[in-house]
């Protein structure tokens, strides 16, 4: 049996709320199932997301919620709000670079505990019909550019999700959005790895002298 409960704090907008589809369906909650598989004794996911949340707004619900302590894993998961309301590049980094920091305070500040995931293209979808498509393309990929420096620069981990759900535009809710849980779970099967190492060194018992 393992020595603690593991803990993780997910960070986001409606990606990671879940928008259509059932609580276990969200993918932190499929992440943890997969996790629980590996023998890893991760409790239920903490949440701070609501659908529709630009950085700022996500800035102030994780104020308004006050997640204390320490967490073992964290996600960090904003920007096509940001993206879908024309705000700038440059009001995205600064404020996605100040809740990667905080993402790491919540980590005890240990960025190899913070896993970022990039932002999905909603061009893809029929919500976006009669839209320029490979406008909005371009500037996801812009933002994604911008998510990616930050993490590196941090140290924090990366996760592409934006390819794969490219790669199924149909895997979606009746609202033809958001993700489906079919896909929902190949975004946690892409993170699985890099939450498994994470995890795996808190989890190890000691080193023992023979």
């Amino acid at each position: 049996m393992l020595a603690h409960v593991l803990r993780f704090l997910a960070l986001g907008d409606s990606y990671t709320i879940g928008e259509g589809v059932d609580e276990g369906e969200r993918w932190p909650e499929q992440l943890t199932a997969l996790l629980r598989a590996r023998g890893l004794d991760v409790a239920n996911p903490e949440i701070v997301a609501t659908t529709g949340w630009t950085t700022d707004e996500l800035a102030a619900g994780i104020e308004a919620a006050a997640p204390s302590g320490r967490y073992d894993l964290v996600s960090l998961l904003i920007g096509v709000n940001n993206q879908y309301r024309g705000r700038t590049l440059g009001e995205y980094r600064a404020q996605f670079r100040a809740l990667l920091t905080r993402a790491i305070a919540f980590a005890g500040g240990n960025p190899s505990r913070v896993i970022v995931l990039s932002i999905p293209d909603w061009g893809v979808t029929p919500f976006a019909k009669g839209r320029d498509r490979a406008l909005i393309a371009r500037e996801i990929g812009a933002f994604n550019t911008v998510n990616r420096e930050e993490t590196a620069a941090a140290g924090a981990d990366y996760t592409d999700i934006t390819a794969i759900t490219r790669a199924h535009p149909n895997e979606l809710t009746t609202d033809g959005l958001h993700p489906s849980a079919a896909l929902y779970a190949r975004w946690a099967e892409l993170v699985l790895d890099s939450a498994t190492a994470a995890l795996s060194v808190l989890s190890s018992p000691p080193n023992r002298e023979s």
